[in-house]
């Protein structure tokens, strides 16, 4: 059997790392193609690389676990999804009776081999994509609790030039990813904001503020228009800025019913 790629894919650096560790110890010939910090950059990785497997935490900034793996199934992708979970034995039921794969945090070294032994014999089947994971998706969705949060973010200062802006989250069109740093949009401009977008992802309000691609987020109430180009992607016209968005073909199915 050639050699399996997998995606690993947490938002606790020390968590993934520990993962990582614990697969290499495990698992020493699977190769490691990308490791992930939220859910967007799982996402397209996934898209890009088709690996043979994905260690997906269940909670994570934008995309969620769940969301990564609707999209993996829309795409009629063969990664096997493994879901790394915090949650009590409510959620567990849902995963027993589905018979996915998941590992509860904190991740033991047993319960992951016995894991990798499954993937591996599912790996030489050629096996698909198990028909239960679509029902899983929508017991965990109607079942898991949201975690208590700060509200969202509602307005933020950043650099323009010499002056310090105040800038009304609703005012912003869009964040793009520069380095460590962010660019926030406005009709009237950009201004720099000195905190990764990653951590933009945390404190924006999910359902107004959409990751688009893994270094641009979009809030949805400055978009006029998308559409699709012949290869899928999408592209997004704003309604006070003359520029479009590329929206990568991965993001693409959370506007599957535009």
């Amino acid at each position: 059997m050639s050699e399996l790629r997998c995606v690993v894919a947490e938002d606790e650096a020390l968590l993934r790392e520990a993962l990582i560790s614990e697969l290499r110890a495990v698992w020493p010939e699977l190769q490691i193609v990308a490791a992930c910090e939220d859910g967007g950059s799982a996402l397209e990785e996934i898209t890009e690389n088709a690996p043979d497997v994905a260690f997906l935490d269940i909670r994570m900034p934008g995309l969620s676990g769940m969301d990564v793996a609707q999209a993996v199934l829309e795409a009629g992708l063969r990664t096997q999804i493994v879901f790394v979970t915090a949650y009590d034995q409510y959620a567990i039921d849902a995963f027993e009776k589905g018979a996915v794969d998941y590992l509860l945090k904190p991740v033991t070294r047993e319960r992951l081999a016995a894991t990798v032994q499954r993937l591996k014999e599912r790996a030489a089947r050629g096996a698909a994509q198990p028909a239960a994971l679509a029902e899983l998706l929508q017991q965990l969705n109607a079942s898991l609790r949201p975690a208590s949060k700060e509200p969202p973010l509602t307005w933020l200062t950043a650099s323009s030039g010499n002056d310090t802006r105040l800038i009304m989250i609703d005012d912003v069109a869009y964040f793009r990813s520069d380095n460590k740093y962010t660019v926030v949009m406005t009709a009237e401009g950009e201004a720099l904001l000195r905190k990764p977008i990653c951590d933009l992802l945390k404190v924006l309000n999910p359902d107004i503020f959409k990751q688009i691609h893994r270094s641009t987020i979009v809030n949805l109430k400055a978009v006029s228009a998308i559409s699709r180009d012949e290869m899928g992607k999408g592209v997004m016209r704003l309604k006070n800025r003359p520029e479009t968005l590329q929206v990568s073909q991965a993001f693409m199915t959370q506007f599957r019913n535009m």
